[in-house]
Order: structure tokens, then sequence, then C-alpha cells
């Protein structure tokens, strides 16, 4: 998995758990989707990445959705 722990911007983002507004890191991550090895080089997609800085909190969402 290639990861840039170097944020792309901190924010303000709603947080589901904490229920408020909270500062976020966001960064873009590029994750593998198949669970299959052989064909793991063709299944990397880059998503976007939240981590509230309150709570802990991760949401993921895919960025290409082809």
């Amino acid at each position: 998995m290639a990861t840039s722990r170097d944020p792309v911007a901190d924010m303000t983002e709603e947080c589901e758990q904490c229920g408020t507004p909270t500062p976020h890191t966001v960064t873009v991550q590029i994750l593998t989707e198949s669970p299959d090895p052989e064909n793991a080089e063709f299944s990397r997609e880059p998503y976007r990445v939240s981590e509230c800085d309150v709570c802990g909190a991760t949401e993921t969402t895919r960025m290409n959705n082809a």
C-alpha cells in the first residue's frame, strides 16, 4: 500500500463519532482492492482518508468510481 503521511490539508469536517465539526487530517492513499495477489497490481485505486484529530475516527472514500 502506498501512503503519504504528509497531510493534504488540515481541515474542519463533521465527525459522526464526535457529533460536531472537528479538525481532521486528510490524506490520499492508494489501496489495493483485489484480495488475489496475482491481480493486485491492476486493482489499486485512490482513496480520500479523513481522520478526526479529536477521537481518531477514520472515514475512507473511493475517489474513482469508474
